[in-house]
């Protein structure tokens, strides 16, 4: 066990097929959990942990390709599939007697969020998949399959940081957010500002998340954004599902699925605040998001 801000961490591993899976779980009561997307890992959720564990039991844990869980074998390309089975054995492990936990994912593993709502309904409680980025979706489909492509033969060439810059400039600008002002904002006058209530970054955390990055370019990034939803059996649980998108997203390629997503599911979509990285920008009115869409 560790200490992390106000809150004490209980930390594990949990041996799945193929992999050793590094968890921490904060808190008590219903288990919610956290899942990171892109190269993150559970130290993305701290700062957005400690306002929550007053009324959840917080669960996150390493992707298995990444920082502190192992896989069996070399990298290879990873499967949605598989990472959501990681999920429903942490879910299992953490709720021995069947009862059901609540998940959030954002961005990747926001797909990996939508995987679980179709194959282990009878584990979930609530689904909040914030922009997945499920292209496949979308009529133009092969303007983001293309994108994300194009990234990966960019990292393979020019590396990185080069990769990274490519994704940005292809996701594009979020011009005017839905339902807002051009300026992006929901009021009038002065508004706060964003970064007023970031945390200190942990070096450590972000050590192993730029570490993850070219994991994630070469092996998750294609494999996640052509996964295909299956929107019958979401469907069928969608009284349980929270399809969000950042504020702050406009048009944005990342945002675009999810809107597309909801209209197919004849859902609304749910804005939470931020942008696509609003987990980050914004935890502590993210947060209160949460709180409102899980009902605590």
């Amino acid at each position: 066990m560790s200490e992390q801000g106000s809150t004490t961490v209980r930390t594990g591993t949990l041996e799945v097929p193929g992999a050793t899976l590094y968890y921490e779980v904060r808190g008590a009561g219903p288990v919610l959990v956290l899942m990171p997307g892109g190269s993150a890992d559970a130290g993305l959720y701290g700062p957005l942990a400690e306002h929550l564990v007053d009324r959840w039991t917080v669960l996150t844990y390493d992707p298995r390709c990444y920082s502190r869980s192992r896989l069996a074998a070399p990298v290879a390309d990873q499967r949605v599939e598989e990472h959501s089975d990681d999920v429903r054995r942490l879910i299992d492990l953490v709720c021995p007697d069947g009862e059901r936990a609540s998940v959030f994912g954002t961005s990747a593993s926001a797909v990996v969020a939508l995987d679980l709502l179709s194959r282990y309904p009878e584990r979930l409680d609530r689904v909040v998949a914030h922009e997945p980025p499920v292209v496949e979706v979308l009529p133009d489909a092969t303007v983001g399959r293309a994108l994300f492509a194009e990234v990966r033969a960019v990292f393979r060439r020019d590396g990185a940081e080069a990769a990274s810059a490519t994704m940005s400039a292809g996701i594009g600008d979020p011009g005017p957010a839905v339902g807002r002002g051009a300026s992006g904002t929901g009021s009038e006058g002065p508004q706060e500002d964003p970064a007023a209530e970031l945390p200190p970054p942990d070096p450590e955390a972000l050590r192993r998340m730029r570490a993850n990055n070219p994991v994630f370019l070469e092996h998750m990034l294609c494999p996640f954004t052509g996964y295909v939803p299956d929107t019958t059996t979401l469907a069928a649980g969608a009284e349980r599902l929270v399809l969000a998108v950042g504020e702050e997203s406009g048009r944005q390629l990342t945002a675009r699925p999810v809107r597309s997503l909801a209209e197919r599911l004849g859902r609304e979509a749910v804005e939470f605040p931020g942008g696509h990285v609003g987990v980050v920008q914004r935890p502590a009115a993210f947060a209160a998001m949460l709180r409102k869409v899980l009902g605590g």
